[in-house]
């Protein structure tokens, strides 16, 4: 598991149906890396998936009350 870069993230938020630019791109992986950093000690041995474009998705859904 290591942490994605800009350019990994960009075909993942695609295929995922949230296509996001370079910008975008940039500050989910500055978002979610340290994540991959911090569990790169134990990679694999958790059922846990980082998966990025869910980053966009969570960050653009409205909650209604």
């Amino acid at each position: 598991m290591t942490r994605p870069t800009p350019k990994e993230i960009k075909p993942i938020a695609r295929i995922a149906g949230v296509p996001v630019d370079d910008e975008i791109a940039t500050r989910i992986s500055n978002s979610i890396g340290p994540a991959f950093e911090g569990f790169a000690a134990i990679a694999g041995t958790l059922p846990f998936d980082l998966e990025p474009a869910g980053h966009v998705l969570a960050q653009t859904q409205k909650v209604s009350k």
